[in-house]
């Protein structure tokens, strides 16, 4: 061994000493497993990442780039090197340090430590050294197989998302179960969500759990039999049909390939709009794989909804719907309030049922309306919902799709960037725009807005105040549009409208109990930097003068 990889391996066997001997200080682990009987262990999958000067060993790989990593000419390894000198050194490390804990808590069933190394060939990621506690293993799958008989087949009550997070993993784990019974696994999938399904924020962190778990298995052990995968920490991962391969004759209900199309469903239903694209990219390669039923889904949709709930025809209007690609085709046959009625409840009715909220609408219509709030997307979404608010008999059915519609972190499909708007907003803005009635939709559509990634806020406020502008009754939506707006909303022509006393009080009354950054958001649109009020207030004189002194103490100046 040569001095340089001799100085090397002395480097990493520190870092592998150190992690172990924080490991051996962790007083929790006792406390940690008990919290439940599915969890044998704390630690599985360690990594040794070798950067000269800077090694690290993490239980979580910080996925930093090989594309970043720039060793010395004297820092990169030979294959063989790593394979015959460096791994057998470090495996008698980590070798001789686990065995005091392998039977402690600290440690999992399954316990793999694996390295990365830059060689000559580029980064190299091998496995160091893997254990298995075969009565860790025995006491583990006794107490799954309870928890499925008592909890899940036999069970009413709901389940613990913790308990889920470990399940759904063990059951995807080739150690625990080498042959995976498909029908069962999803069995377990499927009751869980029925256990849980009138507990909406946990029922989401257990379908979180399960789309995690889908994920990682499909990613990590399924379709690399199949593809080469080119992993990058900035991009999708990049899939290759290997020569050859593909699903052959198979039963389509006991194939692993149904768990690649069961979590293509679950991403594309219940994941936020980012995470689309992964489920529909599972989908694909199922199809190039030759799976019939994923070209079915590609073609009519997943076959979560009953044909008759996403097909409707008749002759004022024609729906369909792919839920895959979180279409509703839409054909209007006929210019009326009947036909946009049918629609409108069409689409409340799969929405209700679980159908995307981020998906968009492809329309077939002769009418061309649109809201007047500039700066919004020139879709056949935003032109159907346009159409059906000029029907004032509709007014009441919009809101009720609005109000199903809206959610936190979804956008409608054919919109992007500046012009992202959540589910809702095209009958939230034309109703808020039309009737007084409609500001409680307004202030509870504001409640929800992400606005980081949504500007048409901003749009529809200006438009919202021009409307209506400053009154007892549009003042509290105003100030839910303000507290959800950007920098780039400027509000300066209500500047003169507040140097009414009357109207200044209002807004005064109107803020208090907001937060001091809250209240600033509020201010800024209208009389930009705080600094500008201070001014104002300095040189005003009587009531003016506390007016805006009281509101510049509500935003802590």
């Amino acid at each position: 061994m040569s001095i340089i990889v001799e100085e090397a391996v002395e480097e990493m066997i520190a870092e592998i000493h150190q992690w172990f001997d924080q490991t051996e200080k962790r007083d929790d682990a006792e406390s940690t497993v008990k919290r439940t009987k599915l969890q044998s262990g704390i630690y599985d999958d360690v990594l040794l990442d070798y950067r000269p000067g800077r090694t690290t060993v993490d239980s979580l790989d910080l996925g930093m780039d090989e594309e970043g990593l720039r060793p010395g000419k004297n820092d990169v390894f030979t294959v063989e090197q790593v394979q015959t000198e460096i791994r057998p050194r470090l495996a008698q490390v980590i070798q001789e340090r686990l065995e005091r804990l392998a039977d402690t808590p600290l440690i999992d069933y399954r316990f793999t430590f694996r390295g990365k190394f830059p060689t000559d060939e580029g980064s190299l990621r091998i496995t160091l050294f893997e254990s298995v506690n075969e009565e860790k293993k025995r006491l583990l799958l006794e107490q799954i197989h309870a928890y499925v008989d008592r909890k899940l087949t036999n069970g009413s009550y709901p389940t613990k998302p913790l308990e889920t997070f470990f399940l759904v993993r063990h059951l995807l784990d080739p150690v625990l179960f080498p042959e995976l019974d498909v029908p069962w696994i999803i069995a377990q999938y499927d009751r869980i969500q029925a256990l849980n399904k009138g507990r909406q924020e946990a029922l989401s962190e257990h379908r979180r759990n399960i789309t995690q778990s889908l994920r990682n298995w499909a990613e990590n052990q399924f379709l690399p039999l199949y593809f080469d995968v080119q992993r990058s920490a900035y991009r999708s991962n990049e899939y290759t049909l290997k020569p050859g391969a593909s699903l052959g004759e198979h039963d389509a209900d006991h194939h692993p390939v149904r768990l690649l199309l069961y979590g293509a469903v679950m991403i594309l239903r219940y994941e936020p709009n980012y995470s689309k694209s992964t489920g529909v990219t599972f989908l694909e390669l199922a199809e190039q794989l030759g799976s019939s039923q994923a070209a079915h889904m590609m073609e009519e949709g997943s076959g979560t909804f009953a044909k008759e709930d996403i097909q409707m025809r008749n002759e004022q209007v024609e729906c369909t719907a792919n839920d895959v690609f979180s279409t509703i085709t839409i054909v209007v046959r006929e210019e009326a309030a009947k036909a946009y009625e049918q629609a409108l409840g069409y689409i409340i009715r799969l929405l209700k049922q679980g159908f995307p909220k981020s998906y968009k609408i492809k329309l077939k219509s002769k009418a061309k309306h649109y809201l007047p709030v500039k700066g919004l997307a020139k879709s056949d979404t935003h032109r159907f919902f346009a159409n059906a608010l000029v029907y004032p008999e509709l007014h009441p059915l919009l809101e009720e799709y609005a109000r199903e519609a809206m959610e936190e972190f979804e956008w409608y499909e054919d919109t992007e960037g500046e012009k992202n708007c959540m589910p809702g907003s095209y009958a939230t803005f034309g109703l808020g725009l039309a009737d007084e009635r409609y500001f409680p939709l307004v202030e509870t559509y504001m409640g929800l807005v992400d606005d980081e990634h949504q500007m048409v806020q901003d749009k529809f406020t200006a438009a919202f105040v021009e409307q209506h502008g400053l009154t007892q009754q549009s003042l509290p939506p105003l100030i839910a549009c303000l507290r959800r707006s950007t920098d780039g909303l400027k509000l300066k022509a209500l500047q003169p409208v507040l140097e009414d006393e009357d109207k200044l009080s209002l807004w005064v009354e109107q803020v208090q109990g907001l937060e001091a950054y809250e209240v600033l958001r509020v201010l800024y649109p209208i009389w930009g930097k705080v600094e500008k009020l201070a001014g104002l207030a300095r040189k005003a004189e009587g009531r003016r003068k506390e007016l805006l002194q009281a509101l510049l103490h509500a935003a802590g100046k």
